[in-house]
């Protein structure tokens, strides 16, 4: 996926949007076991961009959201995977 994809088709913007929307609001019912599981995720930042998306989703702007899809949601898919596994170790 690129910038004009996310920027250019209104549809694909809104899909990647209300995926972004659904991590946050995982990282918001994980609450503190976010934390707990995967300290050196910014929990609060993907808490606070749920909040802007629900709520300030006029300023939200294509070269912001492709920013955190290259930048951020690499290491966040790499946190969970290893949060899954020592949830699993754990059972």
């Amino acid at each position: 996926m690129d910038l004009a994809a996310v920027a250019g088709d209104k549809r694909t913007r809104d899909a990647v949007e209300r995926c972004l929307s659904r991590i946050a609001e995982a990282a918001a019912k994980l609450g503190s076991l976010a934390e707990d599981l995967e300290p050196d995720q910014p929990w609060n930042n993907i808490r606070g961009y749920g909040n802007r998306l629900r709520h300030g989703y006029d300023g939200v702007r294509p070269p912001e959201v492709m920013g955190i899809i290259t930048q951020y949601l690499p290491d966040l898919k790499i946190a969970r995977v290893r949060a899954l596994d020592a949830r699993s170790d754990d059972a």
